[in-house]
Parts: structure tokens; sequence; C-alpha cells
């Protein structure tokens, strides 16, 4: 799996370094507390040094992707797992190290792009994005060890794991629409409720599916 993906790998490992060579070419105009964590008004709750918000967190984030690459290509039962799926997961870390240089350098240099990338209308159409397309993805799931909503109950019955995520895919469908709307409702706990549905719902019913089986 990695062989075939090498070249796209690579691809992403510079991708997910990129923000750090912005920092650097920008070192002088950046303070040396950066705002790194942001509410949904746009003001700054969190701050980092200088030398973590342009190195360490693009360097984490390298940690992660690469982790999520190589723990997803050893997985034994890594044949379940369908290239489209794998490109997914390749293109998650570059993508997020993207949108948080672009946040953060953006409000420490004052850009106007800021304003927008921390906005509750760009987080909801992101998360809303994020949950069609895993909604879209996760019925066509096969069971592995590590995509997909791995839990006792669908690790140990295939058909649990197959109606399980056929719930899920629905769900997140229908959570993703959801976040889109929310872009007009501005309902601030939507967050919260989607996120503990996304996962409580899920395992719920594969829970339920499991006891019902074990009743028979």
């Amino acid at each position: 799996m990695i062989k075939k993906h090498r070249n796209m790998i690579m691809i992403t490992c510079i991708v997910t370094l990129l923000p750090i060579l912005f920092g650097i070419l920008n070192w002088n105009q950046l303070p040396e507390k950066m705002a790194t964590h942001f509410n949904f008004e746009n003001q700054a709750n969190g701050w980092s040094s200088r030398t973590f918000a342009v190195l360490g967190l693009p360097l984490f984030l390298l940690a992660v992707h690469l982790i999520c690459v190589f723990a997803t290509a050893i997985d034994p039962k890594h044949q379940h797992i369908s290239s489209k799926m794998y490109r997914l997961i390749i293109w998650i870390c570059p993508l997020c190290s993207i949108i948080c240089a672009a946040a953060i350098y953006g409000y420490a240099l004052g850009s106007p792009i800021s304003v927008w990338m921390n906005s509750a209308l760009f987080v909801n159409l992101l998360m809303g994005l994020i949950f069609i397309i895993m909604g879209n993805y996760l019925p066509k799931c096969r069971q592995n060890f590590t995509v997909g909503i791995k839990i006792p109950w669908t690790l140990s019955d295939e058909d649990n794991w197959n109606r399980t995520h056929r719930l899920a895919g629905w769900l997140y469908v229908i959570i993703g629409i959801l976040f889109i709307l929310n872009t007009l409702l501005h309902w601030n706990w939507m967050l919260a409720v989607c996120l503990v549905a996304a996962i409580g719902i899920p395992v719920i019913y594969s829970l339920v599916l499991y006891l019902r089986k074990n009743k028979k």
C-alpha cells in the first residue's frame, strides 16, 4: 500500500511542512507570542511561542501524518481498506496543516483571511464537508483494525460492522448537512451535540445489534 502511494505520501509530507517555509520567510514580521487557538468570534484564547507556532505545529502534524500512513498500511486487514479511503487518510493532516497555518499566520500578520478562516462560517462549512465525505466512505469500508468505527462488537462480527457503518454513513451525511445549515442558524451548541451523536449513536446501535444476536 505504501509503495503504491509513495509519490502521494512524499507530496503530502512536503505540503504538511510548507507552513514552516512561510514562517521562516516571515520570521521577523511574526510576534514572539502567536495566537494558536480561537473562539467562534475570532478572538484569540490560546497562545504559543513563535518557535512552536512556526516549527512545532507542522512537525507535530507531520508525525501524526506518518503514524496514520504507516499504521493503516500495516493493518492486518489493510486489503479491506480501499485506495480512495487511504488517499483520504493521507490528505487529512496536510490539509489541517495548511488551514491552521492560514488562520495562525493570517491573525499574526493582520491579514483579512484570518477573519474568515477563524469564523463560525468557515468552521461549520469545513466540518460539514468532512462529515459528508466520511458519510459517503464509511458504508463502503470493510472490516479492518484502523479505519472506521472500531469497537469490540463491530470487530468481532462482520455483519455488525457492515450494519453499523451503513447507519453511520447516513448519520454523518445528516450531521454534515446540519453543520452547513448552521452557517445560517448560528447555534453554538451544534458542534458539541453533533460530535456526541456521531460517536454515541453508532456505538449504541452496534451494542444493540450485539445484544439482540446473543439473545437468539
